[in-house]
């Protein structure tokens, strides 16, 4: 990635998969070797317009009649050119529609051309859907594996172990085939050293699940760690990290997802299911020359693989293509909306045939609900909203400084220790509260439960009344002993997930971010419901109660809380609120629900964004470093592109490069003595009238190839980007031509336009770099970088933490 100087072969362009981190749609230019062109960065990678496309050239190839094998390819921590890449794909697509009129067979390759973006769509969401079964399948048996083990079969886990047992259903989890580790062992589940065996069995499994997970993460694919959706996002704008979506992370993310959501952490397979879905697609592209070779259509793709991801994560696929739309994808256009749409479909049905529950329902803790709401409880609802923006304020804030603190001090050097240690506290102090001890998804099930009459959680023991039970629904009642016990439960475990998750969230295991959120919420909400169901029992004469509250009836649901406070705490974390609203609503089945989800996912949203703008995934974006140019920000400073451009008035002049007058060598040693992505080419250095601008990597191949095979091409020869060379004596030697590598048309503003204008420009085009001119001559280059620092600059941050590391 330092590159520099000029060294031949040293560019080979990279085509496997593991470098598939290419994939882009729309981004700038930006990066650790990014794409800076003649003013001070490490070159990295660059494209160039190889005949036809930006460059008008006709059929002129030059030295060659074909395009060199890597010009028009990137560098690792480069951000593509979205504008070459869509010219190339028309270029691509009018070539095959003039072929296809000339015979049948190019017609057919015409119709299986138009025909391959649906064919990967599909794939994309069986692979999608079964790896996410396999995930859950595993996740749950190892999960169960903690606590015991099922003499029938090992790999079952309780539930299923206990499915042909002839036990009654209150004693539906004792049944004799499944045995608990101080059963197996002791011979007997009861007693203080049962419970004591118990407790060690659970924390030594805990232990070396999370053990092998990270030793497995460091050893094999470091990039398979954390959530993954703030680098998807980033390399949906444009940037490349190759190795992020290859065949390694894949399966490494796999593995190790399963191993951390079965080690008791606090954390969910939500967010890493979207980065596994985008392994997905981004290894499947390989097999269609189409989106292999176009690095914008393959970044079409992973936005519809991210709608799978989340479509397979919570059986959501409408709220999985609107979470791509809303929080991740950064081109979408009607074409990826339909697809995105199919994927997401395939997903789903695939993993409703896998069936890993059991239960013919996508997640762990899909509920229905029956009774409507009140108007007067969207005053509860609203205070909901206000704890999840509140919480999703504080976490955010908490979990950047202590990642900060990891990144600056010597605890990100012991990541295997740090892991070790935060397991170790998880399960020591999960063991005791069965809330905690119980998986986070199976969590989040119970508080989402209305109560029935056959449940026997202790957050159904009520004072039963049966003579006023009228068929199904259980009118409201006074709670148990079994209530206000699981109520001290319940504010003791939230007390421990607001807490250890914010040091869980970033380390080097894989870790989503939505399950622990939604317990959160869950947890507040059901504490919330139960009060107000409570208060409304006893006190049903109050004047807000006595409307619609009458004794007798079921009119609180205190799951709907709880499902309410998910969405809330989710959205106050993620700063979600459409897609957000949609997947709850496809989590429960009931339109009913929807205003209490909206006016809960509206207020945390307000409150969060109140107290800070930016959400989980942006502020991680910002701590790394990534050249991710936010759409939704404004930029209302009035300063003009000559504050921005470069080169300053203390810098050195601008490098450029003469079209005509330049010999090989001299544009070698310019190559040698800078670090700049790209030259723009000029009339002759004098007049610095603009003819275009040529990229660094076209232009080491394209020399480093001719002085391979074309003969008489010296140090001496001239360098030609024109399409008439200049006569020269006849015993001078042979010319270069290179204009097929040049873009003659690339951006240029005048060094009055307004950086509002420029900040959109590059956000909508997805520009590198832009020239700056005035009355048609250069003056100097503002790149994506530029553009990154002068914000954070306006913003009275550093203008240096725009690095990438």
């Amino acid at each position: 990635m330092d590159q520099k100087g000029f060294r031949r072969g040293s560019f080979q362009s990279a085509t496997s998969d593991e470098d598939m981190l290419e994939i882009a749609e729309a981004s700038m230019d930006f990066s650790m070797a990014d794409d800076d062109p003649p003013l001070d960065r490490e070159m990295g990678g660059f494209s160039s317009y190889n005949g036809g496309g930006m460059n008008g050239t006709s059929a002129m190839m030059d030295f060659l009649e074909e395009p060199l094998p890597g010009v028009g390819t990137y560098e690792d921590f480069n951000t593509i050119d979205w504008v070459r890449e869509k010219s190339r794909d028309r270029d691509r697509h009018r070539e095959i529609t003039n072929r296809s009129k000339e015979s049948t067979w190019a017609l057919l390759h015409s119709v299986s051309d138009a025909f391959s973006g649906w064919l990967l769509m599909l794939l994309i969401g069986l692979l999608a859907g079964s790896l996410a079964g396999l995930i859950d399948i595993s996740a749950h048996w190892m999960t169960d594996l903690k606590e015991g083990v099922c003499l029938a079969g090992f790999w079952f886990n309780h539930e299923h172990c206990c499915w042909k047992s002839n036990t009654t259903f209150t004693d539906r989890d004792k049944c004799p085939e499944w045995k608990s580790w101080s059963q197996l062992i002791l011979g007997h589940g009861e007693g203080a050293f049962a419970y004591i065996l118990n407790y060690f069995m659970y924390v030594i499994w805990a232990l070396m699940f999370s053990l092998l997970a990270v030793l497995l993460v460091k050893g094999f694919a470091p990039y398979a760690c954390g959530s993954g959706i703030p680098e998807i996002k980033t390399i949906l704008s444009g940037f490349i990290i190759r190795g992020y979506l290859g065949k390694w992370t894949l399966v490494i993310k796999t593995i190790t997802l399963v191993l951390a959501v079965s080690s008791g952490l606090s954390l969910g397979k939500e967010g890493p299911l979207v980065h596994v879905a985008c392994c997905c697609g981004n290894i499947l592209c390989h097999l269609f020359t189409k989106y292999r070779k176009n690095e914008a259509k393959r970044r079409e793709v992973l936005s519809a693989a991210a709608a799978a991801g989340v479509s397979v994560a919570f059986g959501a696929p409408i709220g999985g293509v609107l979470f791509s739309l809303e929080e991740v994808s950064y081109y979408f256009p009607l074409k990826t909306l339909w697809r995105s749409f199919f994927a997401a479909l395939v997903a789903a049905f695939t993993l409703r045939s896998i069936n890993p529950f059991g239960n013919s329902r996508l997640v762990l803790f899909y509920v229905e609900f029956h009774m409507p709401w009140h108007l007067l409880e969207l005053v509860p609802f609203i205070l909901l909203g206000i704890f999840g923006g509140l919480w999703g304020a504080f976490f955010i804030r908490s979990n950047i400084a202590w990642c900060r603190r990891r990144k600056t001090t010597r605890l990100g050097k012991y990541p295997v220790l740090e892991v070790i240690v935060v397991t170790a506290i998880t399960a020591i102090l999960a063991f005791p509260n069965e809330y905690t001890r119980m998986s986070t998804s199976e969590l989040i099930s119970e508080l989402f439960n209305d109560c029935g009459i056959l449940d026997s959680s202790k957050l159904c023991e009520y004072v039963n009344d049966f003579n006023s039970t009228k068929g199904d629904d259980l009118p409201d009642r006074a709670a148990g002993p079994g209530v206000y016990t699981a109520m001290w439960q319940l504010a003791l475990a939230l007390i421990m997930k607001v807490f250890i998750t914010i040091f869980t969230f970033g380390m080097k295991v894989p870790s989503g971010l939505f399950i622990p959120s939604m317990a959160v919420g869950a947890i507040a909400g059901r504490l919330l419901g139960v009060a107000v169901e409570q208060l409304a029992f006893y006190h049903h004469d109050w004047a807000i109660f006595s409307g619609w509250c009458s004794p007798g009836a079921d009119c609180i649901t205190p799951g709907l809380y709880a499902m309410v406070g998910a969405a809330a705490c989710l959205g106050g974390v993620t700063r979600m609120t459409v897609s957000l609203v949609v997947i709850m609503f496809e989590l429960t089945g009931g339109l009913e629900y929807i205003v209490p989800l909206m006016a809960a996912a509206m207020t945390s949203k307000w409150v969060a964004d109140a107290i800070g703008r930016e959400g989980i995934y942006d502020a991680h974006i910002r701590l790394n470093g990534y050249p991710f140019l936010e759409a939704k920000e404004e930029f209302s400073h009035k300063t003009r592109a000559m504050d921005v451009m470069r080169p300053r008035k203390s810098d050195p002049p601008l490098t450029v490069i003469a079209q005509d007058t330049m010999t090989v060598g001299d544009v070698e040693t310019i190559v040698t003595s800078t670090t700049y992505s790209g030259y723009p080419v000029v009339v002759s250095p004098t007049s610095q009238r603009l003819v275009g601008f040529v990229l660094r990597r076209d232009l080491i191949i394209s020399i480093e190839n001719a002085r391979k095979k074309q003969d008489g091409i010296v140090s001496t020869s001239i360098i030609c980007f024109t399409d008439y060379c200049p006569p020269l004596p006849p015993s001078s030697p042979s010319v270069l031509k290179l204009r097929s590598i040049l873009d003659l048309s690339p951006f240029t503003v005048s060094d009055e336009t307004p950086m509002e204008i420029v900040v959109d420009i590059f956000r909508k085009l997805g520009l590198r770099q832009c020239l700056v001119t005035h009355n048609g001559k250069l003056l100097g280059i503002i790149t994506k970088k530029d553009v990154l620092k002068h914000i954070a600059q306006m913003a009275n941050q550093d203008p240096d933490s725009i690095l990438f590391n």
